[in-house]
C-alpha cells in the first residue's frame, strides 16, 4: 500500500484471539493499567515477552500499540516508542544510543533551542561530552567524528528555525562507517518528506504534537528504531516510563489518518506564501527549502520526495527590531502567533523570545537567527486568507 493507504489503515483492526469476530474498525482508548489472565503461566510469559500480550500500562497498551505500529511502519523501523513529548521522545532516543557507548555526543550547531538546552543542561551535567559542528558542511562532520569519535550525532532533516537542509544520506553513510548511533529529529520533515532511517539513521523522533497529529490537541512524541536499536530502547522505556496515554494515542492516531493529504496541501500553501513573501517590500529575506538558490539545494533534491519542501517558512521582516515585530505580529487577525507547528491553521512564531529564547543574542546572530527573523507553520487554510493576512499586517504594522 501507499502512505496514504497505510496511514488510514496500518494499527486497527487486531482480531482478538478468542471471543466472537467482530471488531472495531478502529482502534478504541484502552483504559485499563493492568491486565489479569486465566494462568498465571500466561501472565509470566507476557512478562518476560515470551508472549504479546498486555499485562502493565507502563510497558504496553493496546491503543498505544497500534499507534506504534502504524508510526513504524510509516518511518519504515522494526518498531516505536511513543512518548509523552517530543522532547521525552528524544531524551529516551539519546539515553538507549548512550548505553555500554562513548559519552560523546556529536549535535548539529543549528537546532531547536530545546534541544540544546537539553545536551548542555541534563547531559552535559551527567558526564556526557557534547560537540557541535556545522552541519551544512559534510567535511566538518567527518572531521569532528574523526577528530571527537562521538558514540552519537544528533540532528534535524531540516534545522529549526532557518530550514538548513544537512546532507542526510552523507551523513548517515559517516556514521555508518564510524559505528556511530545517528539520531535524526524528523518532526518539520515527516516520512512523507523523507525517511531516515533509509539513509543510515538509527532512530527517528517526532514531536506527535506537530504535524502527524496535525490538530493542535496532543502532546506527544515518538521514536522509531532500527532492528539494532528497538528491544534497548523498548527495555529502557519499561524502566523510566516516559508513555504516552491512551487518550494522547488514540487523538495522535486519529490525525495520522488524515496526516499525508494535510502534509500536501502544507508543502503547496507553504511554496506559494514563501514566493509571494519574496516580492513583498516589507520582507528582507525569505528562508525556504523550495528556493532554487537555497545553499542545500542539493541535499534537498537527493533526500527529499520529488515536489514537496515542508510547510514552514522562515522570514526577515524589512527593517523591523523586537518591537516591530512585536506590533506585526499583533496585527495577524487568522495567523495564530503561538509556540508550536504543524497544526491545521497557521502559526507564527519569533524565535527569539520562544524556540531559541535561552541562547544569548550574541549566540543567536551567530547562528544566523536576527532579531527580525519569524518562522510561520502555514496551515491549510485558503491561500488567499493566508496571504491577505500576512500583507495587511506587514503594511500596517511595520
Amino acid at each position: 500500500m501507499k502512505i496514504h493507504s497505510r496511514a488510514v489503515h496500518v494499527g486497527d483492526r487486531k482480531r482478538p484471539a478468542s471471543g466472537p469476530a467482530s471488531i472495531p474498525s478502529t482502534t478504541p482508548i484502552h483504559t485499563g493499567t493492568s491486565y489479569a489472565y486465566g494462568d498465571l503461566a500466561d501472565l509470566d510469559k507476557v512478562m518476560g515477552n515470551e508472549l504479546p500480550g498486555q499485562s502493565y500500562a507502563r510497558y504496553n497498551n493496546p491503543t498505544t500499540d497500534a499507534l506504534e505500529e502504524l508510526v513504524a511502519d510509516l518511518e519504515g523501523g522494526a518498531g516505536a516508542l511513543a512518548c509523552s513529548s517530543g522532547m521525552a521522545a528524544l531524551h529516551i532516543a539519546i539515553d538507549t544510543a548512550l548505553i555500554d557507548r562513548r559519552r560523546v555526543i556529536l549535535a548539529a550547531k543549528l537546532i531547536y533551542g530545546a534541544t540544546l538546552g537539553m545536551l548542555t543542561k541534563v547531559f552535559e551535567p551527567a558526564g556526557v561530552e557534547i560537540v557541535y559542528a556545522d552541519f551544512d558542511d559534510p567535511d566538518a562532520v567527518a572531521t569532528a567524528i574523526a577528530e571527537h569519535r562521538p558514540s552519537v550525532i544528533v540532528m534535524e532533516t531540516i534545522a529549526n528555525p532557518l530550514l538548513r537542509v544537512p546532507a542526510l544520506d552523507k551523513i548517515g553513510r559517516m556514521a555508518r562507517e564510524a559505528n556511530v548511533v545517528l539520531i535524526v529529529d524528523n518532526t518539520f520533515a515527516t516520512p512523507l518528506i523523507t525517511r531516515p532511517l533509509e539513509f543510515g539513521a538509527s532512530m527517528s523522533v517526532h514531536s506527535l504534537t506537530k504535524y502527524l497529529s496535525g490538530h493542535g490537541d496532543v502532546l506527544g512524541g515518538i521514536v522509531v528504531a532500527g532492528d539494532e536499536h528497538f528491544a534497548p530502547l523498548r527495555a529502557l522505556a519499561r524502566t523510566v516510563g516516559f508513555n504516552l496515554g491512551p487518550f494522547e494515542s488514540y487523538l495522535a492516531m486519529r490525525g495520522i489518518k488524515t496526516f499525508p493529504m494535510r502534509m500536501e496541501r502544507h508543502c503547496s500553501n507553504a511554496c506559494k506564501v514563501a514566493s509571494w513573501l519574496a516580492t513583498h517590500p516589507g520582507v528582507e529575506r525569505v528562508y525556504f527549502p523550495a528556493d532554487p538558490k537555497h545553499p542545500d539545494a542539493e541535499n534537498i533534491r537527493r533526500v527529499f520526495a520529488p515536489g514537496l519542501y515542508g510547510g514552514m517558512v522562515a522570514f526577515e521582516v524589512k527593517d523591523a527590531d523586537r518591537a516591530g515585530i512585536f506590533r506585526f505580529m499583533n496585527a495577524l487577525k487568522m495567523i495564530v502567533p503561538g509556540t508550536s507547528l504543524g497544526d491545521v491553521h497557521s502559526l507564527m512564531l519569533y524565535p527569539a523570545i520562544a524556540s531559541h529564547r535561552e541562547l544569548a543574542p550574541k549566540h543567536r546572530e551567530r547562528l544566523g537567527i536576527r532579531e527580525n527573523l519569524v518562522r510561520l507553520s502555514v496551515g491549510i487554510e485558503d491561500i488567499e486568507d493566508i496571504v491577505a493576512d500576512l500583507d495587511q499586517a506587514l503594511r500596517l504594522h511595520v
